[in-house]
């Protein structure tokens, strides 16, 4: 994969993860990206603050983070979490 479209890959993951935050951050928690990997589509998250630990955060990562990532970024095929 270029470089181009690595950065450009990168850009618009983080563009979504900015528009999530504010939502997480109202909880008390915050989401901070981990890496990315271009091959398989696959996005390293970490929440941050009240969200580490709270049983809703699973739901949080699958129906709200990986939901959008994957309707608003197609490359991307899964989200997880990561300590």
């Amino acid at each position: 994969m270029s470089e181009q479209v690595k950065n450009n890959l990168n850009e618009r993951v983080t563009a979504v993860i900015g528009r999530i935050r504010p939502f997480i951050q109202a909880d008390g928690g915050d989401i901070e990206l981990v890496s990315i990997e271009e091959s398989s589509g696959k996005v390293a998250i970490r929440f941050k603050g009240a969200c580490r630990g709270c049983p809703s955060a699973a739901m949080t990562l699958k129906m709200g983070v990986e939901r959008h990532l994957k309707e608003q970024v197609p490359e991307i095929n899964e989200v997880v979490s990561v300590p």
